[in-house]
């Protein structure tokens, strides 16, 4: 039918045209992050591509929503302000049939977002939270990513490595130690260094260099040249048998756990899901205009209703996870009532013209 491949191609080009725009906007956002946490070392240099490619799945299900959102708003808003729209009203197609092409239209992205928060959503977590884990159980001095200055974690002695060795040695080359022992200071510079693991701690062994000890108290400065000098710098990774954050835990393991923080987690995935089709109602609904009045009040409008939809997402996850509300009854209040109130106001458009309050008054007025 012309009245739906027309709306359907149109809702298409404006989400398109969306997800580009905010695309770019998020993940230039995600890129300056991820390039911070490796900055500041949080993170291995090597990982910071894996790692933006996993905060971008995390992200993706809400960009998705978002812009599958605006798009409907777009293209509706565009058919009210150049009189489209009062063509199909006139035809004898109401506001109401406009569902059917925007939902067929928006099933394939929906069914998308589903999957990203259902399966990918808790894997790209799980892989997150290895990667940091494993980067905060090396030692200080593999932390050290080549020409940059690393704190160890009691802050007490500072490593730089100028060029790394190779990955077998787990050391480098033209290494330097500063070290604060409270009435002592030091400071270490060797041509290399290696690690070496003596049961289940690490020494970072030093070769061909000198240090220089500084005495607080009494002022005493001592060089001292070396060949091989045995710093601690750690002990081994320990396994990690803490239980795994609730956003890590597959969807079918929050099932089948039942505690309150596994059923917060599942009322947000199950939440982002149904939001994201609640809201292409809304958009119906929220996209009208007067075309003789060119204003963008109901983009405003839309904006603000996404923003409000999505942290009573975050404060229903956050009342479920605490234990204060079932599961059940946050997920039929929230998305039911919104589901509800999307459908009533696009029956409200529909026939707002028809059926009015104060008409009605009139009419019952005698003369």
């Amino acid at each position: 039918m012309l009245f739906d491949s027309t709306v359907r191609k149109e809702l298409a080009r404006s989400f398109g045209a969306t997800l580009m725009v905010i695309l770019t906007i998020f993940m230039t956002n995600l890129v300056i992050r991820t390039l911070g946490l490796a900055a500041n070392g949080a993170v291995a240099a090597q990982d910071v591509v894996f790692i933006f490619t996993l905060l971008a799945l995390q992200t993706l299900p809400t960009i998705l929503s978002l812009s599958l959102f605006i798009g409907v708003i777009l293209t509706l808003g565009r058919m009210y302000r150049e009189s489209e729209m009062a063509i199909w009203f006139s035809s004898g197609i109401g506001l109401k049939r406009f569902i059917r092409p925007v939902v067929a239209t928006s099933w394939p992205i929906i069914v998308l977002i589903g999957i990203l928060m259902l399966f990918v959503w808790p894997w790209s977590y799980n892989q997150y939270n290895d990667l940091r884990a494993r980067f905060e159980q090396r030692a200080d001095v593999l932390r050290a990513s080549p020409g940059q200055f690393q704190a160890s974690g009691d802050g007490h002695r500072v490593f730089f490595v100028e060029k790394a060795a190779s990955a077998a040695t787990g050391g480098g080359r033209n290494v330097f130690i500063m070290s604060d022992a409270g009435t002592r200071e030091s400071v270490a510079v060797s041509q290399s260094g290696k690690i070496e693991n003596v049961g289940s701690d690490r020494f970072l062994v030093l070769d061909s260099g000198h240090m220089e000890q500084n005495d607080k108290t009494s002022g005493e400065h001592t060089h001292v040249e070396f060949k091989n000098y045995r710093v601690h710098a750690g002990t081994g990774a320990s396994p990690n048998n803490s239980a795994p954050s609730p956003r890590a835990v597959d969807t079918a393991d929050l099932i089948l756990g039942g505690g309150p923080a596994y059923m917060g987690e599942l009322a947000w995935r199950l939440g982002l899901i149904l939001g994201a089709t609640n809201l292409l109602f809304m958009g119906i609904s929220l996209s009208a205009a007067n075309p003789r009045r060119a204003s963008n009040w109901g983009l405003l409008f839309a904006a603000l209703a996404f923003v409000i939809y999505y942290n009573l997402l975050n404060l229903t996850q956050a009342w479920v996870g605490s234990g204060r509300v079932n599961i059940v009854v946050a997920m039929v209040v929230l998305h039911g009532l919104a589901f509800c109130r999307g459908l009533g106001l696009i029956w409200w458009r529909e026939h707002a013209t028809v059926i009015h309050p104060m008409k009605l008054l009139l009419r019952r007025r005698p003369a």
